[in-house]
């Protein structure tokens, strides 16, 4: 999709989260309104039925949603983002988030819509959201390159910033934009890019048909694949460095593209999102996920936030041992001897500060004070997995995964006992991930 190389959101986008991040995030509370009842052993859900009066109503805030307000890309130039394009109708018998967009055919006389989240917290786990995408206008004449998107990002911090992380899970052109006939739908990964001269390091999927209509989105975010669905059936799976390597936030925004298609006076349109869930380190099927929020409704819930205070699937906090499940044996520092390049190994659990791994805040594993690290930062299958001096970068970023795989996000690969050895002293060192007891972990 050559084409698509053009697009500038990324960056753009990101700005909306700088100018969050400059006023201070706001605080989200592990609050519910109704009955929470979250599944039993939960790794955290996020859900929001969108029941608010307004875009300003303090609950819509306070729950951690910003209807954006400051202008820029993407789009059209001289376009304004406007909070009072951000609704709550009634719909089907349930409330729903409304986002407009319209446009007179000049840049002054266009407004587009965008809500976002305040806390860059999402990676791994499930990702759903019920949206419905319009072929047509509310108002007006069709025709217009307008963009109705669903999607995860982080800021980029530099050209080429080897950390960026974007997973644009629906962009919906329904009259076609960026060279490419409507309608069609793309879902997209990002590796990262350069805004000038423009380079784009990404790959997609994408649908060559109306999805005009509502329609169940869901995102499955684990062991080095993100798995794109709509209404259950499998449409992408991208893996290896488009998997994302750093927490996001989570947005919608509607948009133009460009006005190179308008006709006639002010063309208005509308995409309305009936609920979003996230489910912390869980992969959700798309049946469970449409499950989990109907248990949400079913007992009056229309918010709840228990990400930071249910417990983390995978231990993603706290210092424990981490038990092989092929050999139940734990990673251990060999002689308890903390010199930098000491290659890990598995020995028998034996309840010593060589076996014991703190999950760092900053993503690192940490023992006797010092890091796992992939040496010389390698992607390669059998890089060496070492102890050595903290120091902040990919190679010392380890995610133990509701699946039981301890990986490497920069590589996209397993912490794997070399030849599936079970004894004492088999050594440690990154491999594709591929399921077996030799790369199965748990604390």
């Amino acid at each position: 999709m050559p084409s698509k190389r053009a697009l500038r959101r990324p960056l753009l986008a990101g700005a909306a989260l700088a100018l969050a991040s400059a006023l201070g995030a706001v605080a989200v509370t592990a609050a519910t309104a109704g009955p929470a009842h979250a599944a039993p052993n939960s790794c955290g859900f996020v859900f929001d039925d969108f029941n608010y009066s307004s875009s300003a109503d303090g609950n819509f805030t306070g729950h951690g949603w910003t209807p954006r307000g400051n202008a820029g890309g993407p789009g059209v130039p001289g376009a304004t983002w406007a909070p009072g394009n951000v609704t709550f109708p009634t719909s089907g018998g349930q409330k729903v988030m409304q986002l407009t967009a319209s446009t007179n055919g000049t840049g002054a006389g266009t407004r587009h819509a965008e809500v976002y989240s305040n806390q860059k917290r999402y990676f791994e786990g499930t990702y759903a959201s019920r949206i419905r995408f319009a072929d047509a206008p509310a108002s007006g004449d069709d025709g217009d390159h307008i963009n109705e998107t669903f999607f995860a990002i982080s800021p980029l911090n530099g050209d080429l910033d080897p950390t960026y992380s974007e997973l644009d899970f629906s962009e919906y052109l329904p009259n076609g934009g960026w060279g490419e006939a409507g309608p069609i739908n793309y879902q997209t990964s990002w590796y990262t890019y350069r805004n000038e001269p423009w380079l784009a390091d990404n790959t997609h999927s994408e649908q060559r048909r109306s999805i005009d209509g509502w329609h169940d989105l869901v995102v499955q975010v684990s062991g080095g694949h993100v798995k794109y669905h709509i209404d259950g059936v499998l449409v992408g799976d991208h893996s290896g460095k488009f998997y994302p390597r750093q927490t996001m936030t989570v947005n919608w925004n509607l948009w133009f593209i460009d006005l190179a298609t308008h006709t006639g006076g002010t063309s208005t349109y509308v995409q309305q999102v009936d609920w979003f869930l996230f489910a912390r380190n869980q992969v959700l099927s798309p049946a469970a996920a449409t499950a989990q929020v109907n248990t949400y409704r079913a007992a009056g819930s229309t918010f709840t936030d228990t990400f930071d205070t249910a417990p983390a699937c995978g231990g993603q906090s706290g210092t424990s041992a981490i038990i092989g499940n092929g050999s139940n044996r734990c990673i251990d520092v060999p002689s308890s001897n903390a010199t930098d390049g000491n290659r890990l190994q598995i020995w028998d659990c034996n309840g010593t500060g060589a076996q014991q791994w703190t999950f760092a805040a900053d993503g690192s594993l940490r023992a006797l004070g010092k890091c796992m690290d992939v040496s010389g930062g390698g992607t390669a299958d059998g890089t060496v997995v070492q102890l050595w001096t903290c120091n902040g970068t990919g190679a010392q970023k380890f995610t133990l995964t509701a699946a039981g795989d301890l990986v490497n996000p920069q590589s996209n690969k397993c912490v794997d006992v070399q030849n599936v050895a079970t004894a004492n002293g088999s050594k440690l060192h990154i491999w594709t991930c591929n399921g077996a007891s030799n790369q199965k972990w748990h604390r």
